[in-house]
């Protein structure tokens, strides 16, 4: 998947056989890519050391014919590899399955073939080859968990692959880029669009083709219930786009080591733009936030002329310089030079470090009520749109008719009210489309809100979207 947009993961090594041939350009000897001798190249071909075998081999020879000889004798070997190999099978078998515990040999093979014969209607016939590699850090044999299986034992940390310390690192003084400039996308993508007929990015009447995108860390969450509800997450979203049409992505994978945190989605969402010219709107959402009103269509024809779509309120962003004014959790974008355009002058402030520290001062300063930390991309939006408006300002449509992000303080609570008196959809009585828990942050060590909060209530969230899919087929949670 990957490659379909230029990137690999590191950790794809692995052990290949090659031969190693001498100086007449025959094989010598096998070794694979750790350059361990393969067993069956210990020995040159044609090679013997000891000298009775060589003389009782002549005499043999002289008596039976130098041609039958090596006949009989290559028989004689090929016998003793297999009584060999049948007597370390036996071994084997006798010592892994319980064999012997009867006493008599009758009842071991007894035993053997009916071990096997349940092994082979229990599962499929799978062929599996063991690929074994070895660390720098443990040849003295010190990896106390190289053969536990247990989970809860195994430091996973062992098979995770970080950021190779050779990589470049980012010039702070240098100008940050998300990729070469491009300045004539409209024109590609119409002339794409032309040239596939079968991939419109309008798929009905008022209805664009539209991809859902989402992610979390390459690495497994910092505590043991992360996971799961990463999991109810996205098991959530996959609902709510297969009801409604709309395609998903989930990402997995860091793109650029300077974007990290925060802005990982800036380099994501750039990459599937190009690569995706038949789409018409992206729409990027947190992986802490739910679908709540899944029967609810977004009114994409009040877009018609607007290309980025946030939930927010005009006067917090443009007239208060707010950092709440908007939310960044949860948008759409339309795909066309105007988004790269922007996405360029957004991404600046993202490259880890001193650039995100800097910038983050200058936005506690210029922005009201922000915190003091690193720069975040909702407030460099926020400081973009109230800086340049009438540069962006026009395509920009900040909503609040109905939760494209709902803070999940406000929301859970209220939750069996709704079901009672509230109805999906438009209007000041509707649910809510997007539950986001903000500050929860479940994969993480530490939120800001209680751990017992913020799980419960993401539990009620998922079942009262859960509930919506369920009643279709007579269950609910």
């Amino acid at each position: 998947i990957l490659q379909i947009y230029g990137f690999t993961h590191k950790s794809l090594a692995s052990r290949r056989v090659k031969r190693v041939r001498n100086e007449t350009g025959n094989p010598l000897e096998v070794k694979d890519e750790l350059g361990l001798l393969h067993p069956a190249f210990k020995a040159v071909k044609g090679f013997d050391a000891n000298p009775d075998r060589v003389t009782n081999r002549k005499m043999i020879d002289n008596c039976l014919g130098a041609q039958r000889s090596r006949k009989i004798q290559r028989t004689l070997r090929h016998c003793k590899f297999t009584i060999l190999c049948l007597v370390l099978t036996l071994v084997v078998l006798r010592g892994t399955i319980g064999a012997g515990k009867f006493g008599t040999p009758g009842q071991d093979f007894v035993e053997i073939r009916d071990h096997l014969y349940s092994r082979k209607q229990g599962e499929p016939h799978r062929v599996l080859k063991e690929v074994q590699t070895t660390s720098s850090d443990n040849h003295d044999g010190a990896d106390t968990n190289a053969g536990t299986n247990n989970y809860n034992e195994f430091d996973i940390n062992k098979i995770l692959i970080d950021e190779e310390p050779d990589v470049p690192k980012h010039d702070p003084n240098a100008p940050y880029s998300l990729g070469p400039r491009i300045s004539d996308w409209d024109e590609q993508r119409s002339r794409w669009l032309q040239e596939n007929p079968n991939y419109p990015n309008f798929i009905g009447p008022n209805k664009p083709r539209v991809l859902l995108v989402t992610g979390s860390s390459p690495k497994p969450c910092e505590n043991p219930v992360g996971d799961h509800y990463l999991l109810k997450s996205i098991k959530n979203k996959i609902d709510y786009c297969r009801l409604h049409g709309i395609e998903i992505f989930y990402n997995m994978a860091l793109l650029d080591a300077e974007m990290a945190g925060f802005w990982a989605k800036l380099p994501l969402i750039r990459k599937l733009l190009l690569s995706h010219p038949e789409v018409e709107f992206l729409w990027w959402m947190d992986s802490d936030a739910m679908f709540t009103d899944m029967a609810f269509e977004v009114p994409w024809e009040r877009y018609k002329d607007s290309n980025f779509v946030m939930h927010g309120w005009n006067e917090m962003v443009y007239d208060q310089k707010n950092w709440i004014g908007l939310n960044t959790g949860s948008f759409l974008l339309r795909n066309g030079q105007w988004a790269l355009d922007i996405l360029d002058a957004w991404a600046p402030m993202g490259p880890k470090g001193k650039i995100r520290e800097e910038a983050g001062k200058v936005l506690t300063r210029e922005l009201k009520n922000r915190p003091v930390f690193e720069a975040d991309d909702q407030s460099a939006m926020v400081y973009l749109l109230a800086t340049q408006r009438e540069k962006w300002g026009d395509k920009v449509y900040l909503e609040n008719s109905y939760y494209l992000h709902g803070y999940w303080g406000i929301l859970v609570d209220r939750y069996e009210e709704m079901i009672e008196n509230y109805h999906p959809g438009l209007g000041d009585h509707r649910w809510p489309l997007v539950t986001h828990f903000v500050g929860c942050k479940p994969c993480g060590k530490f939120g800001d809100y209680s751990v017992e909060r913020c799980l419960k209530q993401m539990d009620r969230a998922f079942n009262f979207g859960d509930n919506q899919i369920l009643q279709i087929y007579g269950f609910t949670h």
